[in-house]
């Protein structure tokens, strides 16, 4: 296990645009990210302030997740889920957009979510484990005790899923997943 990282990607530009290499294995595990991806996903959230998450897979069909957008702009949060984490209910966030073509890594252990800042926002990420429905899981967006600086302009509210309306609170979520000894670390 790891914590979260953001990848900062190398654009190759000319008159025609630009060339970007999104994942290389080699890349990724002299970072200590080695982790076999095996399926894709491809989100569109239409009104800005579309708030996905906090979600995540239990055991034995846990997911690690790179995450990337490739049109418009979200806020990308990762939170510490680990049972004895001294970082447990911990997040971290970083804008990933299009244009600065960062992307965020959220290993097992973490819960992860993303608010969208504009309108018509792309989100692509790539899963280590496939989609099993009932292990899907996740903890409330706006638990307090987590305490998430989203991003939303005042008096507005995100628009959500039902299943995102319901989720329980951190401290209700028994975690099955162990602490490895890393703690949580800002993202850099």
């Amino acid at each position: 296990m790891t914590v979260p990282q953001v990848i900062e990607t190398r654009r190759h530009g000319d008159a025609r645009g630009w060339f970007t290499e999104t994942y290389n294995a080699d890349r990724f595990a002299a970072l200590g990210i080695e982790v076999g991806f095996v399926q894709d996903n491809h989100s569109l959230s239409a009104p800005a302030f579309t708030l996905r998450g906090l979600h995540f897979q239990t055991p034995p069909h846990v997911q690690a997740k790179l995450v990337r957008c490739i049109r418009g702009r979200i806020f990308d949060v990762a939170v510490d889920i680990r049972a004895g984490s001294p970082t447990r209910g911990v997040w971290v966030g970083t804008e990933l957009s299009a244009e600065n073509g960062r992307q965020l890594y959220v290993p097992v252990g973490f819960a992860h979510g993303f608010l969208t800042l504009e309108p018509d926002c792309e989100v692509t990420y790539k899963c280590s484990g496939l989609y099993a429905p009932s292990h899907d899981a996740g903890i409330s967006w706006d638990d307090p005790a987590i305490g998430i600086d989203w991003p939303l302009p005042e008096g507005i509210r995100p628009e959500l899923s039902a299943k995102d309306r319901v989720q329980p609170a951190l401290a209700d979520f028994a975690s099955p997943f162990p602490y490895d000894g890393r703690p949580l670390a800002p993202l850099a």
